[in-house]
């Protein structure tokens, strides 16, 4: 580039806002840390990757907070400067280095353009072995959706491929039939256009089939029983278990293709009970069914969209009386549920991208990342618990609807509160159904008069409080538990070989609850270390006192 267009380049990328991922910029007036250097390199690879851009940047000589140009003297020696590119590229995956140093000599000072390349397709960028990317405006390690977002970038979508030697004629006419209704309710004004498509016409549509040719999506959806085999060794099944109060089994079916026509046998087979409420409330309803018909065809359909279908398993319905339990092979991709809620914006990565876009285009899933939030809704305006979402399992997600109050303290809060924030219902199921919560989060219901009880032993409050609509307010209240600051201490040390205590103190205090003040932060730290160190023996200090160095224990 030429002096002109760089120096337009640096303007735009001056005016940009000071949350663009793949930009960043730093005084460094005479000096920066060549390790740190590395870092911001592979994070601004990542993120540029994964915002994609053909390159991120790091800006010398720009003060962070007001983008003012103040001039940099960082390797003056322009045969220094790009020595960089050789000493850069020893330290990543694949040799990977600087596009190019622009410097420019501009009225107000130098400044140094570093333009780094995207991270390859599939390849996320290392620096010393280690994924880099930004969390707000500092470098941390790459999250794992990041990570897998990158990985998944040259993976197949397996529900994409084409089941080779499939036809049309191994697609059920009834489930075609039945897709065809359920695209006119999605699209009401497309309704016209359906009924003059052919078969064929429509399947390409509404993205079941591309080019005419049979995808695993359409056999999953719309197959007849007998053209499973055509994504074998994968298996598509659904099997209902009915259990007794002793999780004995009592009966059991098993279905597989056309989902779109078995889910409403499943559900068909489920006994949807009135449940009625104890007349304790003139709000009260006096029955109702025991579970929604729209959150436990959501979770259904969940379980169809993400299962991970080269896993080999199969997706289970299990009734229990007043619980059913929906579980499917495949890690959970957003992480947490909070992040879902809390998020509410489409998540960025579908394991199956495809499966998903036919099953929003047949009414059977929100696309947009809304279903999990509204049925967390639902439940709640129906004043029953909330569904319980186990991760602990690496290749699971299991979902449990409850079909009975638990708690009726926590029922009638909801009646007298039905606006109640989502964020603090979260926290109020989770004391009824004995979870354990952090003693921030405690904290906040107890300040609002939601619980009682001594900490970890809490309970719903019997007096009806006024609930609190400021989302905001508990965010400021939230903490982490422990055990995750530990973890990160952890994660920060086993990344760098070893920290100090202003390094571990950057680490944390950002994070901890703002019910704590500074001075209680930094005693809050100290009592992590001399836990983890004096109790757990997970680290210890090599330094000095006042010069500590932690590294990971013996």
């Amino acid at each position: 580039m030429d002096q002109k267009i760089l120096e337009q380049k640096l303007e735009e990328l001056r005016a940009l806002s000071r949350e663009t991922e793949w930009v960043e910029f730093k005084e460094a007036k005479s000096s920066f840390d060549f390790n740190k250097l590395g870092e911001y390199f592979s994070a601004l690879s990542n993120e540029a990757n994964l915002k994609s851009k053909e390159c991120g940047w790091l800006i010398f000589g720009v003060r962070d907070k007001d983008r003012k140009i103040v001039s940099t003297q960082y390797r003056h020696d322009r045969t220094k400067l790009d020595s960089l590119k050789l000493e850069i590229a020893s330290g990543t995956n694949g040799r990977i280095t600087f596009m190019e140093i622009h410097e420019l000599v501009l009225p107000e000072g130098r400044v140094i353009m570093f333009q780094i390349p995207a991270a390859p397709r599939g390849i996320p960028t290392t620096w010393k072995g280690h994924y880099c990317g930004r969390e707000g405006g500092s470098i941390g390690a790459l999250s794992t959706q990041e990570y897998e977002q990158i990985r998944n970038q040259t993976k197949s979508d397996w529900s994409a491929e084409i089941c080779e030697g499939a036809t049309i004629n191994d697609l059920d006419p009834q489930a075609i039939s039945k897709a065809r209704d359920e695209y006119k309710r999605k699209f009401p004004a497309k309704t016209t256009d359906v009924d003059s498509w052919d078969d064929p016409t429509f399947l390409n549509k509404a993205k079941l089939t591309r080019q005419n040719k049979i995808t695993r999506a359409a056999i999953v959806l719309l197959g007849k029983e007998a053209a499973e085999h055509f994504i074998s060794p994968s298996v598509a099944k659904i099997t209902w278990i009915l259990r007794d109060a002793n999780n004995h089994d009592k009966d059991y079916e098993h279905f597989g293709p056309p989902f779109i026509s078995n889910v409403e046998r499943v559900l068909s087979n489920i006994r949807n009970l009135k449940y009625r409420y104890l007349p304790a409330e003139t709000l009260f309803p006096t029955e109702i069914n025991q579970y929604d018909l729209w959150v436990i065809r959501e979770a259904l359909h969940n379980c169809i969209a993400h299962q991970d279908y080269e896993l080999k398993g199969k997706i289970n319905v299990v009734e229990r009386p007043d619980e059913l339990i929906f579980d499917n092979v495949g890690s959970f991709i957003p992480g947490s549920v909070e992040a879902v809620i809390t998020q509410d914006s489409p998540p960025e990565v579908y394991r199956n991208y495809f499966l998903a876009s036919a099953m929003f285009n047949l009414n059977m899933i929100d696309i947009i990342g809304g279903g999990i939030k509204k049925m967390f809704k639902t439940q709640m305006g129906r004043f029953f618990p909330l569904p319980d979402y186990d991760l602990s399992h690496p290749d699971k997600v299991i979902v449990k609807i409850a079909g009975k109050v638990l708690n009726e303290n926590y029922t009638r809060l909801l009646i007298k509160n039905p606006d109640m924030d989502l964020t603090a219902v979260m926290l109020l199921d989770k004391v009824q159904k004995g979870i354990s919560i952090s003693k921030d989060a405690r904290k906040f219901l107890k300040s609002q008069k939601l619980v009682e009880g001594r900490y970890p032993r809490l309970f719903v409050s019997s007096s009806i409080a006024v609930a609190m609509g400021e989302k905001a307010k508990y965010i400021r209240y939230r903490a982490f538990d422990d055990q995750q600051y530990k973890n990160m201490i952890i994660a920060f040390i086993k990344k760098y070989g070893s920290a100090s205590r202003k390094e571990i103190d950057d680490l944390l205090l950002k994070k901890l609850s703002d019910v704590l003040s500074g001075k209680q932060k930094q005693n809050k730290i100290s009592n992590l270390l001399y836990a983890m160190s004096n109790k757990d023996k997970i680290i210890r200090n090599t330094g000095s006192r006042r010069v500590s160095k932690w590294v990971i224990g013996n």
